[in-house]
């Protein structure tokens, strides 16, 4: 960990905050405003947002006249979203999304970039589905968007998927690999950085993957039923080939 980061901030301390708005990727305009496009037009008054992390996406969509408030662990995080346009309006809130509350009640809850998965027991993601239940008004919404587990790529014997790897022209480097235990739910992030002088540095973070027919259970468990489930952003149908699923849940 870097001389800044504090434990209380969990996975995304400054260290990793420091360079999390970095352009392109999940920070790229085309990834980022279909998200706020649908969540702006899902939203019909104040929204919460779980896990907000730098505001990537709360701050556009208040940017848009959108009342947004975030709950987030880690404080390095949070203290970047003021800086960006909108985000000094959102309401930032430092906790844990399982039992954090705030003030009010909301129209839309959601929960993006698979972060469910950081919540690494079972028990746990079903405290985040009835805490969003709690914070939503009736007819309320609760939206996650999760990545579905990659396990077809996986040969028999073989535990680990790579995603990432990538090289630049002054010799630094990046590999991305998940490492899957199928009888557990439970896989590894693994994130190895090369520096151009050859320094690096390993990350690794639990992850508990989770099925779509799970979280239906467990919004039911908290008093939501199911209303929407697409591949992406754009609406488009989940197939079985599909890599991830955003979906939208009804309390009451």
């Amino acid at each position: 960990m870097g001389d800044r980061d504090v434990p209380a901030d969990g996975w995304c301390p400054e260290s990793v905050a420091a360079g999390y708005d970095a352009p392109g990727g999940a920070n790229a305009p085309e990834v980022v405003t279909p998200a706020v496009d649908v969540l702006e037009e899902l939203a019909d008054g104040p929204v919460l947002e779980f896990a907000v992390g730098t505001g990537r996406i709360a701050a556009p969509l208040a940017a848009r006249g959108v009342p947004v408030s975030g709950i987030e662990l880690s404080r390095a995080m949070a203290a970047r979203i003021a800086s960006k346009p909108g985000g000094d309006t959102v309401d930032v809130t430092i906790g844990d999304m399982t039992s954090t509350r705030v003030a009010g009640e909301f129209s839309l809850v959601y929960l993006v970039f698979s972060t469910i998965g950081n919540v690494t027991a079972q028990d746990a993601q079903v405290e985040v589905l009835r805490n969003a239940a709690a914070h939503l008004r009736p007819g309320g919404l609760f939206l996650v968007e999760v990545g579905l587990p990659d396990l077809r790529r996986l040969p028999p014997g073989q535990d680990t998927v790579p995603f990432a790897v990538t090289l630049d022209h002054e010799g630094a480097g990046y590999v991305g690999f998940d490492q899957y235990d199928g009888v557990t739910q439970q896989f590894t992030s693994n994130h190895l950085t090369v520096s151009p002088d050859g320094t690096g540095r390993f990350r690794r973070i639990p992850v508990l993957y989770v099925w779509p027919a799970e979280l239906d259970l467990m919004a039911r468990i908290a008093g939501m039923k199911p209303k929407h489930r697409w591949a992406d952003w754009d609406r488009s149908l989940l197939t079985a080939g599909s890599t991830k699923h955003v979906s939208v849940w009804k309390k009451g």
